[in-house]
């Protein structure tokens, strides 16, 4: 049997399963934090720090201010602290320590070359024994970041070799991510001297149910989402992500469900369908009811498109560009810039869309206003003013 949504319907399931209406907490602590990166999956690390670091967008998204040094706590605290860790998933993430035996999978395929960027590949063949030297001497030495290795510079876009063996060591499973220096680069180390030993000790499931846990974790955070929609979340192949769909229609966790306009998509059948939400919220691009530029416009209108690779000249929005989500919609954009020397939020750029509410300007200059606080500056500065 298909179930039949309206795209509202639809559009208010993806809102509630993102953590979108209930309002947010008082004052937000570790344990919110935790328990939505366990409904999101993960957090986005991306290395664009105009406005703040990608991973901890999300999360002021959806609680409002809190305090970042209890996520970087639980990332990249003291071993006993660590509730996540980093790892490829969408694309660099962190994500809750649980999902690392549902991960082993990928690393295994990287660690037999089946996996990873060509340039890292080599390391699985015939180059393995100068990554495997590598690992030794962080073994003997301690935690260690590239530029520990590296004599020389190289491009923003160029990896050296150390960079290349110690990406294909942290893929295969055989490094993981200790902590972050200032800069945000990776501090690389064993895992049995990072993840919990309970962690590492559990089972690890085979890539059949390895992929169903990845899928359904997907369906869960997303709602209500298409086959694409479930296979991009953790990235994964067709045939897995076709096998692991099956298998959850057909032991129920997931329902078939037809919406207007939308390809045949599922719906989880834990997913809530409210009323109405009630949600103001800046979303980062790399946010995940946004990340599939597609699906952000089925569910919203919302054609969206960031121009940070885009010549200035040729920019539409501006550079850093955040949906404002008012309501049920995406009402605006508006282009954002922490300037930290001036302690001042500047706003080069917003647009509303033709069809916002008529208070969302108000709306979303209290968002606005909140994120400044959050980010530690004094005003909002709009180009205008």
């Amino acid at each position: 049997m298909t179930l039949s949504l309206s795209p509202a319907e639809a559009r208010r399931v993806a809102l509630a399963a993102q953590g979108f209406g209930k309002g947010r907490p008082e004052r937000a602590g570790a344990l919110h934090l935790r328990r939505n990166l366990d409904r999101l999956g993960l957090h986005q690390i991306d290395s664009v720090n105009v406005l703040a670091r990608a991973h901890y967008l999300p999360a002021f998204s959806r609680l409002g201010p809190y305090d970042t040094a209890l996520l970087d706590r639980d990332a990249w605290g003291r071993p006993s602290e660590r509730r996540v860790f980093e790892y490829w998933a969408h694309e660099a993430s962190l994500l809750p320590l649980d999902l690392h035996p549902a991960l082993r999978w990928r690393m295994m395929r990287a660690d037999r070359g089946e996996a990873g960027y060509p340039g890292m590949r080599a390391f699985a063949g015939p180059r393995r024994a100068e990554a495997m030297a590598l690992l030794d001497r962080i073994r003997r030495d301690g935690p260690s970041s590239a530029s520990d290795f590296e004599t020389g510079r190289t491009g923003w876009w160029e990896w050296s070799e150390p960079k290349r063996m110690l990406e294909w060591l942290f893929y295969a499973g055989h490094l993981t991510t200790r902590t972050r220096r200032r800069s945000f680069e990776r501090v690389y180390d064993l895992p049995e001297r990072v993840i919990p030993p309970a962690i590492l000790a559990l089972q690890t499931p085979d890539e059949g149910e390895a992929h169903r846990i990845l899928v359904e974790r997907s369906a869960r955070a997303l709602g209500i989402a298409t086959f694409g929609e479930l296979k991009d979340y953790f990235r994964l192949g067709p045939p897995e992500t076709r096998s692991a769909v099956a298998d959850l229609v057909e032991d129920g966790t997931l329902l078939s469900v037809s919406v207007p306009g939308w390809p045949a998509a599922y719906l989880h059948k834990d997913a809530r369908s409210p009323r109405r939400v009630a949600a103001a919220a800046l979303l980062a691009p790399f946010d995940p009811l946004v990340w599939e530029r597609a699906r952000a416009e089925r569910l919203f209108g919302f054609r969206y498109r960031i121009e940070i690779y885009v010549p200035a000249a040729q920019r539409k929005h501006g550079y850093y560009v955040l949906p404002f989500l008012h309501g049920e919609r995406l009402a605006a954009r508006v282009d954002l810039k922490a300037d930290r020397a001036g302690a001042r939020l500047l706003v080069p750029s917003l647009h509303l869309e033709p069809d916002a509410p008529a208070d969302t300007r108000a709306a979303l200059e209290a968002e606005l206003q909140l994120l400044a606080r959050w980010l530690g500056l004094a005003e909002v500065r709009h180009a205008e003013g």
